[in-house]
């Protein structure tokens, strides 16, 4: 986590979090962001070998984390149910639900819309807009059955991760873009249907983060340098730096905030907008 050593420290102690695509990248980096701020991480992922889930676990296991690994396809209805059913069988509640696995074919291979398949569109939706669809509403259930946490006032924070993509666009993405500008104005809604029960629902926006995601696109080192200039920051972010909004947005540091698309993306948001 990008904290560093002194700052704030048990932002989350005691509360229970369930991480989708929980592996690597994003979601890897979150998981133990919150396990170094006191929490327990339910680790979602569609991996179930040992090869891929080793560098979590041992990292988990280096700083002393609480976890489990439940094995999850996001875009099954029963898949997703079943992971908050074992997660509360587990831990008795969730208070957190970070719907993080996402997926990005074009990453690799770009296309117009005129030529991007069908399969591509409809496999990259199925992730990253209906995996986030249900975990909102799986979750959500769950916490609507809970009583608030005296700690912080709420039943429960649902942080959705979507992309600066989604609200700009890229050539070359429409699958992806479509899917989370899905994210983008779910989350506002979901926020909205939840708020009278005390459970917040937010998003982050990352931009291009050094992730195994963006790693396709950036192998030309004229490519990263290009991508690195063009932010306002002069380089891309980290991922423990977007894992440390989403502790933000766990936290009671953000009881004020609902319906929020946070961008992350070290003000690459800002320089297109303008």
């Amino acid at each position: 986590m990008a904290l560093k050593p002194g700052s704030i420290r048990g932002l989350l102690s005691g509360r229970v979090s369930v991480v989708t695509g929980a592996s690597s990248g994003l979601g890897r980096a979150t998981a133990l962001a919150f396990m170094q701020q006191g929490a327990t991480v339910v680790c979602a992922d569609m991996h179930s070998s040992s090869q891929q889930l080793q560098p979590t676990q041992r990292l988990a296991k280096d700083q002393q984390g609480d976890c489990i690994f439940v094995q999850t396809d996001v875009s099954d209805e029963d898949s997703m149910s079943q992971l908050v059913q074992a997660a509360v069988d587990r831990f008795g509640r969730i208070d957190i639900m970070i719907n993080n696995a996402g997926i990005a074919p074009e990453a690799s291979r770009p296309r117009p819309v005129w030529e991007t398949p069908e399969d591509v569109f409809d496999s990259t939706w199925r992730v990253n807009a209906r995996g986030v669809f249900l975990g909102c509403k799986y979750a959500g259930r769950q916490m609507l059955r809970q009583e608030r946490n005296p700690e912080y006032g709420r039943a429960g924070t649902i942080i959705n991760m979507g992309s600066v993509l989604g609200a700009l666009g890229k050539p070359g993405t429409p699958a992806y873009a479509a899917a989370k500008g899905a994210v983008i104005a779910m989350t506002r809604a979901v926020a909205m249907d939840y708020a009278p029960h005390a459970i917040h629902c937010n998003s982050i926006l990352p931009g291009y983060v050094r992730t195994p995601m963006i790693s396709a696109m950036t192998d030309d080192g004229d490519i990263a340098q290009h991508l690195a200039e063009n932010h306002p920051l002069g380089r891309l972010v980290e991922a423990e730096e977007v894992a440390d909004a989403a502790v933000f947005l766990a936290s009671s540091l953000s009881n004020g905030v609902t319906g929020l698309n946070m961008s992350v993306d070290g003000g690459l948001h800002s320089k297109v907008g303008l």
